[in-house]
Parts: C-alpha cells; sequence; structure tokens
C-alpha cells in the first residue's frame, strides 16, 4: 500500500497548484477582483490601482530579496528610471505607450548591471548600502539633468491611449494593472520553479555551497538583478500612466523602504506574500486614517498634521513587531493555521 502524495505526471508536476480549493479560491478572487470597478468609486478605484502597481514593484523586489537573499534598498531608483523612461519617450519623442511601457523595464534591466557588476561580493548591509547609493545617483541625475529629464520642472504625460484605449479612466487603468499583475505574478512563478528559480534559493540559503554544486553564482546574481529591475521598471512605467505628473520627489527613500516592508510583512520569498504586503502597507495609513477621524475634534486635528510621521512610525513599528514575532509574515501564520487545523486536535 502506497501512502503519501505521489506526483506521477509531468503535468501535475509543472502545475501551479492541483488543489481543487486553491483553484476555487482563487477563481473566486480573480472574479472579485474583474467585477470590482462596478461597486466602486473613484477614491476605491485609486486606491486599488496604487495597490496593483505596488504588488507589481513588490514582486520585483521579492524576486532579488526574498528568492535570491540579495537585500536591496535602490528600489526607487529603479522605479524613478522606469517612469522617467516611459514619461520622457512618450512626451518628448513621440513613441507609442505600447513600445515605452516595456522600455521602462528594459532600461531600469540595463542599469542593473551598473550595481549588480559591482556588487557581486558584497552582501548583507554592504549590499543595502550601495543599492541605496545607486539610488541616489539616480535620483541626483534625474534632478540635475535638466536638459534630458526636464530637472525639477517634472513632466507631463499627455498621451495615455495604449492599445486603443485610455489610460486616464480609472476602470480601464485598473484593468490593465490588473492584466499586467497576472502576467507578473505568473511569470515570477514558472521561474521559480525552473532550474534558475531553484538557483536562486541555493544562492540565498548558502552561496558557498550553491557554488560547489556548480552554481555560476556571477551569471545568476545578474540574471536575478536584471529580472528584478525589470519588473520594477515596469511598475514605474505603470506610475507614470497613473499620476501623469512625475517629479523626482516621488521617489524618496521612503519608498523603498515600504517596498522592502511589504515583502517582510507578506513574507520574503513568497509572490503571494509579496500581494498581501503590498495591501497591507498601503492600506494601513488609510485605516488609521479613518481611525483618527473617529477621535475628538482637537485630538484628530492634531494627529492629522502629521499624517506622514504617523505613517513612518507605523511602517517602522509593523517591520520590527513581524521580525520579532513571525520572521515569516503573514504567509507565515497562514502557514502554522493550516499547520494546526490539520492537526487538530493533537495539535491542542
Amino acid at each position: 500500500m502506497r501512502t503519501g502524495n505521489h506526483i506521477e505526471s509531468y503535468p501535475r508536476h509543472i502545475a501551479l497548484s492541483d488543489n481543487p480549493v486553491v483553484w476555487f479560491w482563487l477563481v473566486a478572487l480573480m472574479a472579485a477582483m474583474i467585477i470590482l470597478p462596478a461597486f466602486s468609486g473613484l477614491f476605491v478605484l485609486g486606491l486599488a490601482i496604487r495597490i496593483l502597481i505596488a504588488a507589481v514593484g513588490a514582486i520585483g523586489l521579492n524576486l532579488l530579496t526574498g528568492s535570491t537573499g540579495q537585500i536591496s534598498l535602490g528600489q526607487s531608483g529603479f522605479l524613478a528610471a522606469g517612469c522617467y523612461t516611459t514619461g520622457l519617450l512618450i512626451t518628448d519623442y513621440n513613441w507609442p505607450p505600447e513600445l515605452a511601457l516595456p522600455m521602462s523595464g528594459i532600461v531600469a534591466a540595463a542599469l542593473s548591471f551598473l550595481v549588480g557588476i559591482p556588487s557581486l561580493r558584497l552582501k548583507g548591509l554592504y549590499l543595502a548600502i550601495t543599492t541605496l547609493a545607486f539610488s541616489f545617483i539616480i535620483t541626483q541625475f534625474l534632478l540635475f539633468a535638466e536638459p534630458i529629464t526636464h530637472g525639477p520642472y517634472g513632466v507631463r504625460i499627455e498621451d495615455t491611449v495604449l492599445f486603443g484605449f485610455d489610460l486616464a479612466d480609472p476602470t480601464t487603468m485598473y484593468y490593465f494593472c490588473l492584466g499586467i499583475l497576472a502576467l507578473v505574478t505568473l511569470g515570477v512563478l514558472n521561474i521559480m520553479r525552473t532550474r534558475v528559480g531553484r538557483a536562486f534559493n541555493a544562492i540565498r540559503d548558502q552561496d558557498i555551497a550553491a557554488r560547489a554544486m556548480g552554481i555560476n553564482l556571477t551569471t545568476y546574481k545578474l540574471t536575478a538583478f536584471a529580472a528584478s529591475s525589470f519588473i520594477v521598471g515596469l511598475a514605474g512605467g505603470l506610475m507614470a500612466f497613473q499620476f501623469r505628473f512625475i517629479n523626482v520627489d516621488i521617489f524618496s527613500v521612503t519608498l523603498a523602504i515600504e517596498a522592502l516592508a511589504m515583502i517582510i510583512v507578506g513574507g520574503l520569498g513568497s509572490v503571494a506574500g509579496a500581494i498581501i504586503g503590498a495591501v497591507f502597507i498601503i492600506l494601513l495609513p488609510e485605516v488609521v486614517g479613518d481611525a483618527i477621524g473617529l477621535l475628538p475634534a482637537g485630538i484628530s486635528d492634531v494627529l492629522s498634521r502629521g499624517a506622514l510621521e504617523i505613517k513612518g512610525l507605523l511602517i517602522g513599528l509593523v517591520i520590527i513587531l513581524t521580525l520579532r514575532l513571525e520572521p515569516d509574515g503573514l504567509m507565515g501564520v497562514w502557514r502554522n493555521m493550516k499547520r494546526y487545523w490539520s492537526r487538530w486536535p493533537l495539535s491542542v
């Protein structure tokens, strides 16, 4: 008699999931997201677009930091590169948005080699500082290269028609971002199931052992940097269509900290965790803001004036509590809950 869960065919082996319950909830979630615009106002729709774009960027960062173990604080720089690439190509060079958007990812991926190659022998804090410095270099270039980037005056995007759909319409923008998120999610999930993904995980767990197994650290680290930066640059291109006016002040170091908070809170190394973390971090200030509005008028006015400081305080507090109480993030909490109920009542 055989016991256990045995995979006996290649289609089952490469399937993202063979659990019908997982597919049921996935289909239900997608259906809810598809019909969301029909029951939402402009504020909720704008918030949903922010979450979708943040989720795309978080998945890109998670591929580098969560799956490969390369800590990066330079995501705001790659976001800025992707955002400005899309805006400048459309505004100054009359590129069609259909070409400008993928070019945002390509430019960000090309820039990643400038930080990836010098950082091959770095890890931990030294790598984080290097990527942060590179982010400052990008933002300072965008600020002072006025003949190329318009400097402090920013870039206004007028042409937002892509494949015949006007992305200035919130509903159209929502569905477009939802489609990009679905494609990025499927792409990264499939990458992690290939030899490349297993090499990423081996480098994260122990790079010396990975090299002894024949894994080329240079090739795979640069691949991780390029793939991550391409996705983050793509998120930057989507930001250009969302804001339609971009300025270098948007891409502060706080944005990089928020991106790191998303993958920490959601769960490092998990695509689903990156999406959940993006939802959590984007909604956290909104929920707290609504809670502050319920307080007495005097207290509410004082706290409202320090909204940005409170937001930073909350994000820092969430990171500390997550690392202290559940290092695997919300996905770790979910796995513990499933493990508890699958063993109940023996788990009591």
